[in-house]
């Protein structure tokens, strides 16, 4: 199968992660050139990964690139994504899509007139324990879904990240920033999300900084810090949520699935890897086998290499831009519920993405 062109733009934290796994895992992704407004930083990192650091526009150019995978900070996903489609590249994105449902249909609506594709991260739940509980699921082990939680809380990303402010920017929060791992593997397992109740709470308007090499600095915070809620799945089951960066510590599972007839304990959705527990009604918690491939490492870019296969296939690709926007809604609908005090209906409609029983293109496993 011909390998794919990949540019890539944005060279900042999460860069390393995409790189180390495009190199190590997916042969498909010949990556053709690194692009960051700061160009030391590209160079820095192409040197690195012994690749070529090249401007965006030479990217945006090139013929032989496929695919612009758009590693910018939330608030230019949408104008970086939009450049990538108008020069005929499909584009792929961390997450979120946009910093706000109406620019993320933009650039949904915008793929869909030009005939290219869009995708989105997070591309966790291609992950061997997310596909594990998929199958449970859909084998009827837990029964009837009922409901679930989904906790994500701590006490905020300035602890650790060398440059934590976008985070509490518009676009950021913990429901935007970690919520897309949690709803997009929910929707994964249950399928789509048909309306949402939340509440959302801001204890602090500013924040200090305790990573280098910003250590002291003070920076203001524009979106809340505490969301939680309530989801409506159109299967009918209701699960709770909660996005903080407010809360120092709690022992809550990061996502526990409820049935008429179980409870699956499903690993953290921001990991590909860890264990899935199973209680049978009347029964005790049980480690079960994760049998789906890709669970022993860090495969983040699986959902661009998926997204190599299936142009190359001619099929849908999984993490792809109606999943991402139907997401994107959802969380937005917190936000909207919060600040207006009522159920909000979601709009979009979205498939599950298929199921990874064996692999990324036709039965065999992509190494």
């Amino acid at each position: 199968m011909d390998k794919v062109g990949i540019g890539i733009i944005g060279c900042g934290n999460i860069s390393g992660a995409y790189l180390k796994a495009m190199t190590e895992f997916f042969p498909i992704l010949d990556i053709r050139g690194l692009a960051d407004l700061n160009r030391e930083i590209a160079e820095a990192k192409a040197a690195e990964f012994n690749l070529a650091a090249r401007s965006i526009d030479e990217l945006l150019v090139d013929p032989k690139i496929e695919i612009i995978v758009n590693l910018t900070v939330p608030k230019a996903h949408v104008a970086v994504g939009l450049q990538a489609l108008d020069a005929g590249k499909h584009t792929y994105s961390e997450k979120p899509l946009g910093i706000n449902f109406a620019e993320g249909k933009k650039l949904a609506d915008a793929a869909r007139s030009r005939g290219l594709r869009i995708g989105a991260a997070p591309d966790t739940f291609f992950g061997g324990g997310h596909q594990t509980a998929r199958a449970l699921i859909d084998q009827g082990v837990i029964g009837i879904p009922v409901g679930g939680t989904a906790t994500f809380m701590c006490p905020g990303h300035e602890r650790w990240h060398p440059n934590p402010a976008f985070y509490y920017e518009v676009g950021g929060g913990p429901m935007l920033d970690m919520g897309p791992y949690y709803i997009t593997d929910l929707v994964n397992l249950l399928g789509p999300v048909s309306q949402v109740a939340g509440f959302a709470i801001t204890p602090r308007q500013e924040r200090i900084i305790t990573s280098e090499p910003r250590n002291g600095e003070h920076i203001p915070v524009h979106v809340p810090t505490h969301v939680a809620g309530v989801m409506a799945f159109a299967n009918g089951a209701v699960v709770q949520i909660a996005m903080s960066f407010d809360v120092a510590g709690h022992k809550h599972m990061p996502i526990e699935v409820y049935g008429t007839e179980g409870t699956l304990i499903v690993p953290d959705p921001n990991r590909f890897t860890g264990p899935v527990e199973y209680l049978r009604k009347g029964g005790q918690f049980e480690d079960l086998p994760v049998t789906a491939p890709y669970a022993d490492g860090n495969f983040r870019s699986i959902g661009v290499a998926d997204m190599a296969y299936a142009i190359r296939s001619n099929r849908p690709h999984r993490a792809n831009g109606d999943l991402a926007l139907h997401v994107l809604e959802v969380m937005e609908a917190f936000h909207v519920a919060a600040a207006e005090g009522r159920t909000v209906k979601i709009t979009t409609a979205t498939e599950r993405p298929a199921p990874l029983s064996d692999s990324l293109v036709d039965g065999k496993l992509a190494k």
